[in-house]
């Protein structure tokens, strides 16, 4: 029978901190802070693009920039954090993050503020793949699966926020301080996390097992390679209208990953240390999982992108309206993600795609009510409730049963794929459902921007119907 407690946590001075809820807590927060500046920007663009005299390509440099270091950067990040220590570099991630934060608010051109954001996202990079594996290594049992469902709502509570909180920030010009607090207000939440980390982190224990696992530099480069030429032309291939480049990166970015598999899979047979361990990727059903995960992502930020678009182009609303509508899908998304665990536990195989099938529902539902380019009433809020659920029924048992099979040892590998398939399956997610709606609104008014979310969202619902055909959830034993 697996053990239901903690780890003890070594305080600062070596003796035992036993506070697993705070060690919780001061991770997750790191998480949602770094989850809130992929979408806070969103909403200072304009304000940005106008009092920095900023170009299009600039401006979407300043919005993408951080999302293009942190998808590239995250395997690298995991990767250290087994060679390093998790909390050497959860606290050196976290330190970078927040002084990119204070030099993005105080940049005084774009070219600063593009080269900061960068940093910032290099930061997230390599403080976030510490948080699931810090998860993996301190919590066992019923603990571990508590602590990863409440990483899942994270997730998704962090997207909705940042739109929300942008908004009030860029609302409120804080001593006329215009789009700055949106990345001012994360220094003093990474001070505080700072000093509350270095209490209650676990010191690094350095084995010689990890030792002997030197950074994997060949792979490294390939794979940064190959993230580089997905991400870069997914995130602003959109606004420039997918223009050859763009084909020509995706294109060279198939060819670097099937050279990347070469590689590991020769370093591996020769005795070497890959990026990845084989054996990570041979743990049952971890395949599927990763699947599911990127579907379940892909889904979540392709509704959240093009609602979002129809909300503030198509109806009008303000930035801070629009992010309050999110409200109910993430609110029950956190909150399933929190306690689906207690359902009972003959129900749990069938939670997966039972998930799937309830997102394609409250699509078809938001679809439906917001088709008259109205604002749905009433009842958009079940339907945007029954997504929010289906998507939270999907992603957190997947993640779980994904992480419950792996070893301690393995908890850097398994957290850096698992990060990077959940950033990617969101950026494909934005890119395609994205492409789909600009494509579809052909004109402008609300009925154009109507019709154009319909389609998009009768797509949302096809695939997940996808993510329900992929099978039943086993739980990893």
């Amino acid at each position: 029978m697996t053990s239901t407690t903690t780890r003890p946590v070594l305080s600062k001075d070596g003796g035992t901190d036993n506070r697993p809820g705070l060690l919780l807590g001061v991770v997750l927060a790191a998480q949602f802070m770094a989850l809130l500046d992929v979408f806070i920007v969103n909403v200072a663009a304009p304000t940005i693009r106008v009092e920095l005299s900023a170009s299009g390509a600039a401006l979407q440099l300043v919005v993408a920039g951080y999302t293009i270091a942190y998808a590239v950067l995250l395997i690298t990040g995991a990767r250290l954090g087994a060679l390093v220590g998790h909390r050497r570099m959860y606290l050196g991630g976290l330190a970078l993050f927040t002084a990119a934060s204070l030099a993005c608010g105080l940049a005084a051109g774009t070219g600063q503020l593009i080269a900061f954001r960068l940093a910032q996202g290099a930061g997230a990079a390599l403080m976030i793949p510490q948080v699931l594996s810090l998860i993996q290594r301190e919590f066992t049992g019923e603990r571990r699966t508590k602590a990863l469902s409440a990483y899942s709502a994270v997730l998704a509570t962090g997207a909705a926020a940042g739109q929300v909180v942008g908004g009030i920030l860029v609302s409120a010009d804080l001593f006329g301080t215009g789009w700055r607090p949106v990345f001012l207000v994360n220094v003093p939440i990474g001070i505080a996390l700072l000093v509350l980390g270095a209490r209650v982190l676990p010191r690094d224990a350095r084995t010689g097992a990890t030792r002997a696992r030197a950074l994997d530099l060949p792979g490294l480069v390939l794979l940064a390679g190959a993230v580089s030429l997905l991400t870069v032309p997914l995130v602003l291939g959109q606004e420039q209208d997918w223009p050859l480049w763009s084909w020509l990166s995706l294109g060279g970015s198939l060819v670097l990953l099937a050279l990347f598999g070469a590689y590991e899979s020769r370093l591996a047979r020769r005795g070497g240390a890959p990026l990845v361990a084989p054996r990570v990727l041979r743990i049952p059903g971890m395949g599927r999982a990763v699947l599911w995960i990127a579907v379940s992502m892909g889904v979540n930020a392709g509704f959240l992108f093009t609602l979002t678009l129809h909300l503030q182009g198509g109806l009008g609303h303000s930035a801070l309206r629009a992010g309050l509508t999110f409200g109910p899908a993430a609110v029950v998304f956190g909150i399933v993600g929190l306690t689906w665990r207690r359902l009972p536990a003959r129900l749990h195989r069938a939670l997966i795609p039972s998930g799937f099938l309830l997102a394609a529902a409250g699509a078809l539902g938001v679809g439906g009510l917001l088709a008259d380019g109205g604002t749905g009433g009433w009842g958009l809020y079940p339907a945007l409730g029954a997504l929010g659920a289906g998507i939270s029924l999907a992603f957190s048992p997947a993640l779980t049963g994904a992480l419950a099979a792996v070893r301690p040892e393995d908890a850097a590998d398994a957290s850096g794929l698992l990060a990077t398939v959940t950033q990617l399956g969101q950026l494909i997610g934005v890119a395609a459902f994205g492409t789909l709606f600009l494509a579809a609104a052909d004109g402008s008014g609300a009925q154009n921007s109507a019709d154009a979310l319909r389609t998009t969202m009768i797509a949302l619902s096809v695939t997940a119907l996808v993510g329900a055909m992929a099978g039943p959830w086993r739980r990893a034993r």
